[in-house]
């Protein structure tokens, strides 16, 4: 069985600040620290329920030269290797390869959810909404996409409550969910300490993959237009002149294409 770990930061336990999760920030080691250790207990999990290869990807941009490069090399669990300094949601060797089944660890909310600690959408300040078809998404539902562009479900979720249920919400029941905390507000959470959610996610991977009762590739409906609610007018110049892209007014850009992935990379250039 061939796993992948994608990652971010901020649906960590015990992370419910920014100097936790920007590269040299006075906290930031610390957060990296909690980080790499809930990366390690997925890799235990798959281990476990006898995965033959464990590649894990940081999606986390922490900023500089620490972007997708937070996890601490020397802590890394010597059961997986792992994917550092690769742009955002364009790392698909494992998924063109044959990838059985994808984890999401470590994930956070979309933007404007009130109890989703660190809650964003691609950008604290430009992306307000995002929209596959009539349907709002975050961060989870495009690394959910790319995964079932090419047939790959995702079988877990981590991260605060409000997470794990937006997941769930998106692609169904089936999906596990491990959540190791309740946010309180945007800045501020009831954590589980990080040893208890590491065993958490660990037994909660294990599991889900011997059940194998996973939900479906998530693919969004063909073919697909993508919306992005900008905050700012000014936001707008880093979408123009681009092939299949529209401004139904200025704080609305429009992306279609045949599937959900010609019309994310009209969007996500890198």
């Amino acid at each position: 069985m061939r796993v992948l770990i994608m990652s971010d930061m901020e649906g960590v336990s015990g992370i419910v600040k920014w100097a936790q999760v920007n590269g040299g920030a006075p906290m930031y080691e610390e957060g990296r620290r909690l980080y790499t250790e809930e990366i390690n207990a997925a890799v235990r999990g798959a281990k476990a329920a006898g995965a033959t290869e464990i590649v894990a990807v940081d999606c986390h941009g922490a900023g500089g030269d620490w972007t997708f490069n937070s996890f601490i090399p020397e802590l890394m669990d010597p059961d997986c290797t792992w994917v550092s300094g690769h742009p955002w949601s364009r790392y698909t060797e494992p998924l063109e390869n044959g990838c059985d089944v994808a984890l999401m660890i470590g994930m956070h909310a979309r933007a404007g959810t009130p109890d989703g600690v660190l809650c964003h959408t691609i950008s604290t300040t430009t992306w307000r909404n995002l929209y596959f078809n009539d349907q709002v998404v975050g961060e989870f539902g495009i690394n959910a996409a790319l995964c079932g562009h090419y047939g790959v479900p995702v079988a877990v979720i981590t991260g605060d409550d409000a997470t794990c249920l937006e997941g769930r919400e998106l692609i169904g029941d089936k999906l596990a969910a491990v959540a190791v905390k309740r946010g309180l507000s945007r800045y501020s959470a009831r954590n589980i300490p990080p040893v208890r959610a590491r065993q958490m996610i660990q037994d909660g991977v294990t599991a889900a993959l011997n059940s194998k009762k996973w939900p479906k590739p998530y693919v969004p409906k063909r073919p697909t237009t993508i919306t992005i609610d900008l905050s700012t007018v000014d936001s707008a110049n880093q979408f123009k002149d681009r092939d299949g892209v529209e401004f139904p007014d200025p704080l609305k850009v429009e992306s279609k294409g045949k599937d959900w992935l010609q019309a994310w990379n009209q969007i996500w250039h890198w």
